[in-house]
């Protein structure tokens, strides 16, 4: 088969389009003929090794997927042949950047129907960091406000959907580039960070804080003021430390996404019900992977990208 791995860490240069073993599934996995893989972020910092996740090289990256089943393992009856699915592989394993790849059948759920197969791996990773940041971790509720910062990317788009479906007021950064898909997403308030101090854009409290964002912590410290008092902080970037304000009662919590299929096969039935919407930005054939990496280096790379791998 044909798959994209790099042999040793280090730039997008490590990566190579190459032939390679077709993997056999042990018990309790699936193979899965991949329709669509999801570059992220996280990809690069595994191939760069920046991410301290043990891994064996040569390492096929790409940990959301979309495909069929092609194989079962030993074991496996949830799932059956030729069933098209959705997942979100563990990062230690080799990824979805391939024709095929192996997957243990607990983290696949059933794809939507709803919109193009290779597009569904858009979901898992993103829409799953979303949901824990949210519920997991904020326990947002109805009536609640709540202010996202970075909901133009790929998380922001479902956090965004899932606040608003929740029944919180959302108020949302984005940049100019990224107004209409956060305001299709339903926020109530759009905050141009381009343009304005965040601090000062942001005059009445808020319940939950969730930044998705780059961001220092001094400024991410002075924005914590802007959470009431019994509110929490939630954030998806581990470089910077989450503040909190343990005089006020309000909490931090750094989120890394987990696997969860209960919670992925909801996010499916919302996509399949019409009220969640996945956004892709492109697609791409796999050996353009070291490509798209390059680009992503560069900072050229805004919205989920879904990368397609040949047919057999």
């Amino acid at each position: 088969m044909k798959a994209v791995r790099f042999h040793q860490v280090g730039g997008p240069e490590v990566l190579r389009y190459e032939d390679a073993e077709q993997p056999v599934p042990g018990p309790g996995q699936v193979r899965v003929r991949v329709a669509g893989s999801a570059f992220s972020p996280a990809d690069a910092g595994l191939r760069g090794g920046f991410l301290p996740i043990p891994i064996t090289l040569p390492h096929i990256p790409g940990y959301d997927v979309s495909g069929t089943v092609d194989a079962l393992g030993d074991g496996v009856d949830s799932l059956s042949l030729g069933e098209n699915v959705i997942g979100f592989i563990p990062m230690t394993a080799d990824g979805s950047a391939a024709q095929y790849v192996v997957v243990p059948a607990e983290s696949l759920v059933r794809a939507p129907q709803r919109i193009p197969l290779a597009d569904a791996a858009g979901l898992p990773s993103v829409g799953l960091t979303a949901s824990q940041a949210l519920f997991d971790a904020g326990h947002l509720q109805a009536g609640q406000r709540i202010l996202i910062n970075g909901a133009g990317g790929p998380v922001g788009g479902y956090a965004v959907q899932l606040a608003k479906r929740a029944g919180a007021h959302v108020v949302a950064t984005a940049s100019p580039r990224s107004r209409a898909i956060v305001e299709a997403a339903g926020a109530d308030e759009i905050i141009d960070h381009t343009t304005v101090s965040l601090l000062e854009a942001v005059t009445e409290p808020v319940d939950v804080l969730l930044n998705l964002a780059p961001i220092t912590l001094e400024d991410f410290t002075a924005l914590t003021a802007r959470v009431r008092d019994g509110g929490v902080v939630v954030s998806t970037t581990p470089m910077v430390t989450t503040p909190g304000d343990e005089s006020r009662g309000v909490r931090a919590e750094t989120i890394f996404v987990q696997p969860d299929a209960g919670t992925l096969a909801h996010l499916v039935a919302l996509i399949d019900s019409g009220d969640l919407h996945v956004e892709i930005a492109r697609r791409v054939p796999l050996s353009d992977l070291p490509a798209l990496h390059a680009q992503a280096e560069a900072g050229q790379v805004h919205g989920k990208v879904i990368i397609v791998p040949p047919a057999d």
